[in-house]
């Protein structure tokens, strides 16, 4: 049997002022968390990501590979099955040390963290274009011997290609979260470097374990259909959903450079002319390849001198301290959100008045599908207005330190978090699930109200 001490960051005390108290009954995410079970969790949250939007472009090429791989031999699917898996785990381990590089240094860590770099961002919105504009055959970009294309999977996958497929999974991963995955990132957070290494392998075996157990199973594809013209119709298809991923991408970066964003779109067009030229008159051209290139590479150059770092200056974004504070709203009639602070959060709770409290960030798109879908909705603008209550908004975008250190105390490693805090402070807050449907947070809201 295991006891956990359990502080309660904002939770104020019965006399009315604001207080850390600690209390016998934890949160659900912060209970019984042994080691095997947390685990689990990963596993299973891993498991659970390849459903979440973040990683469903690559899942679709992913599939249309197997299709490819129809008349390959068993042998050869099952490496590249294998080959995928090694890019995710890789991918994974690469993270681990980052995190445990970053707690070494004394700093604070979090799933997702690297999202809130601002030149991460901008390279991943490149590179995401870039496979977009592949997937529609702009150009192609072969990766080893055996000639894979990076974003064509649908075509043709080799060793590099399931190997890269493998790293986009992973990173494309990273700003989501899932069901069992919150508290086992939590835990392992808070857990000495070997365990964290070996949570994170295990999130990445449930990310690529579908993957590799079909590769090792061709009966369980028998549903699939056979290849054909489809194919490349489809792979181009698939281009739509990697684009809409580098747009969302792009938005996140308006966070960071304000009007700046201007040139990055600039860029980003410059880019996809140059990559029109290489592939249509250098890769598929039959004279003055060189020419064609010279003119890619200048373009590319160009872009880069003068989008990225003259008018962008993509190194030095915008200074956080400059955003505005106080009161906000997504668009004309949504929820009024107030700036959170723990202070705050008591100083509404003395005046009686019940809380939700939103911990988001613009590159979480989780915490985006639930804004959408359960947060800021009619039904729940009605209810907070109804019965007075107060929301509050941790915008976690650029991971700020004071955010970081509520998230831990709440058994969380990132966000989403949701808590709603009821008008007696007697009582404590609830802590909503990682994906919410509009009842649970109706359900959370009139409780709260009593």
């Amino acid at each position: 049997t295991e006891a956990y001490r359990v502080k309660f960051p904002i939770l104020a005390s019965a006399s009315g002022a604001a207080a850390t108290t600690t209390t016998q009954a934890p949160p659900p995410a912060t209970a019984d968390k042994s080691l095997w079970r947390m685990l689990a969790y990963a596993f299973i949250g891993g498991l659970i990501l390849n459903i979440m939007p973040c990683v469903l472009p690559v899942i679709s090429l992913k599939i249309l590979g197997f299709v490819n791989q129809s008349k390959e031999s068993p042998a050869r699917v099952r490496l590249l099955g294998m080959l995928y898996g090694a890019g995710v785990v890789v991918s994974f381990l690469v993270l681990a040390g980052v995190v445990i590089g970053v707690k070494s240094a004394g700093e604070l860590a979090s799933w997702g963290m690297q999202m809130s770099n601002p030149q991460f961002v901008v390279l991943l919105t490149v590179l995401i274009m870039l496979v977009a504009l592949n997937l529609f055959g702009l150009f192609e970009v072969t990766l080893g011997a055996m000639g894979a294309s990076a974003g064509s999977v649908a075509t043709r996958e080799g060793s590099g290609g399931a190997f890269f497929n493998g790293v986009l999974a992973a990173v494309l991963a990273t700003p989501c979260t899932a069901p069992f995955l919150a508290p086992a990132l939590g835990f392992a957070f808070t857990q000495t470097a070997a365990v964290i290494v070996l949570m994170f392998v295990t999130v990445a075996l449930g990310l690529a374990f579908p993957y590799v157990v079909l590769s090792w199973n061709p009966r369980l594809l028998r549903f699939l259909p056979k290849p054909g013209p489809w194919m490349e119709r489809f792979k181009v298809a698939m281009g739509f959903p990697m684009l809409a991923t580098g747009v969302w991408l792009f938005t996140v970066s308006i966070e960071y450079y304000g009007g700046r964003i201007l040139w990055f779109g600039i860029f980003l067009t410059v880019i996809a002319m140059a990559a029109w030229v290489f592939g249509e008159f250098f890769q598929r051209g039959t004279g003055r390849r060189g020419l064609a290139l010279g003119i890619a590479g200048a373009l590319a150059l160009g872009g880069v001198v003068f989008g990225l770092e003259g008018q962008m200056q993509w190194r030095t974004p915008t200074d956080p301290s400059q955003a505005k504070s106080g009161m906000v709203q997504d668009f004309p009639g949504g929820i009024r959100w107030h700036r959170w602070s723990a202070e705050a959060v008591a100083k509404a709770r003395e005046a009686g008045q019940p809380v939700l409290v939103d911990f988001t960030a613009k590159w979480c798109a989780t915490c985006i599908w639930n804004k959408k879908t359960s947060i800021d909705i009619e039904s729940v603008r009605t209810v907070l207005a109804d019965k007075n209550m107060k929301a509050f908004r941790a915008d976690y975008t650029r991971r700020p330190d004071y955010i970081t250190e509520e998230l831990q105390l709440w058994g969380r490693a990132g966000v989403p978090l949701v808590l709603v805090f009821p008008a007696d402070r007697t009582k404590q807050p609830e802590m909503l699930p990682e994906i919410l449907t509009a009842n649970i947070v109706l359900t959370a809201l009139n409780k709260a109200a009593g």
